[in-house]
């Protein structure tokens, strides 16, 4: 199409200062030795260069964040349930754990006081009734439990059993209204009972105002009750407050064995006495070390006294030596030496002759025989 002639003037005027304008700016050189033209040619690129960037990287972001990822739902939801097992099997280990030194705990105890007759049982069940304080263990008539036998804890009186069943047994808690036992101060070693109110809190009663009680003093049983033996621990006095309508004083006691989370107890099967020992999971362990060198130190006692025993005969003849030879220091030690040994052969010199008078006897027939013949 040929361009019209009217307008191939302006064209070439047109084309001719576009050249000049490329020219000037191939010449031209801005800040850094860059061209003119350069800058704006660059400059003309970069936003398709932007362009190009924003979208490759809105690409990559809807992979990553949308496509790649359509499966982490899933794992997520799997890691959750294995943390959920894993707390949870954590949890039963810990229960586990504690379960096993509390067992630890009681037979311990049972090792220690070996010398008393004492049943274990586990802890089943509770009274339903809130103002009750009852449980039941796992022991009844088959095992030899009988009514009003002691109920306790390597940490102290737990209560006494109220009824007894074939398998099981229920036990009347010393915080229980209707529960009591005999007990009396450590300290002044005055007596009264302490019975149970329905709190956490037991109270001993009939204590006289001239008795000096401080808090924190040490209960325990009188043995007059017929159900425990004597100084068990009953628990330690928290509060002491004096009674003005009464002779007596109001004296608080915080039980000695934890009765809200009882699992195992002993229940004592005679009323025999024996000295409580409270930390006798531990106690077993002191018992076993001291009582195993005494017998290794005795058979080792007497092989060591046998061969100085065969020794000792010859020291004491050697304190003669010295005193003998006070003048001649050179002679002495000879002296001495013969000393010992001729005191030995003298008793054996002396059964010698006693054994050859023996064969004398035989002899004397033969002298007698010598006159019958002639």
């Amino acid at each position: 199409m040929s361009i019209p002639s009217r307008h191939r003037s302006l064209t070439l005027f047109a084309a001719a200062i576009a050249a000049q304008v490329l020219l000037l700016a191939v010449q031209i050189r801005r800040g850094q030795q860059v061209r003119l033209i350069r800058v704006w040619a660059i400059e003309s690129v970069s936003p398709l260069g932007r362009g190009a960037a924003w979208s490759v990287d809105g690409v990559r972001g809807l992979w990553n964040n949308y496509v790649g990822l359509r499966h982490m739902r899933e794992e997520n939801d799997q890691l959750r349930g294995e943390v959920g097992e894993l707390r949870m099997r954590n949890s039963q280990l810990e229960s586990r754990a504690a379960e096993a030194d509390r067992l630890a705990g009681l037979l311990g105890f049972r090792d220690v006081h070996s010398e008393v007759q004492t049943l274990a049982a586990r802890v089943i069940g509770a009274s339903p009734d809130p103002s009750s304080h009852m449980v039941f263990i796992s022991r009844g008539s088959r095992d030899g439990v009988k009514r009003d036998m002691g109920v306790i804890t390597p940490e102290g009186v737990v209560g006494k059993i109220f009824a007894v069943y074939p398998d099981t047994s229920q036990v009347l808690l010393l915080t229980d209204k209707e529960s009591g036992v005999g007990a009396l101060l450590a300290a002044s070693r005055s007596q009264g009972p302490v019975r149970g109110s329905g709190d956490p809190l037991l109270g001993l009663e009939y204590i006289s105002s001239d008795v000096k009680v401080e808090q924190g003093e040490k209960i325990l049983t009188s043995g007059q009750d017929r159900i425990f033996p004597k100084d068990l621990p009953v628990g330690t006095v928290v509060q002491v407050q004096p009674d003005h309508r009464s002779p007596f004083q109001k004296i608080s006691v915080k039980p000695a064995a934890r009765l809200d989370g009882l699992e195992e107890v002993l229940v004592l099967l005679t009323r025999q006495e024996f000295t409580f020992r409270k930390d006798a999971d531990k106690a077993p362990v002191p018992v076993a070390s001291v009582t195993s060198p005494k017998p290794a130190a005795f058979p080792t006692a007497p092989t060591a006294p046998k061969p100085v025993a065969s020794v000792t005969p010859s020291k004491p003849t050697a304190p003669p030596p010295p005193t003998k030879p006070g003048t001649p220091p050179t002679n002495a030690p000879a002296s001495p030496k013969p000393a010992t040994p001729v005191t030995s052969p003298k008793p054996a010199a002396l059964e010698a002759p006693s054994k050859p008078a023996e064969p004398d006897t035989p002899q004397a027939p033969k002298t007698p025989g010598t006159p019958d013949n002639p």
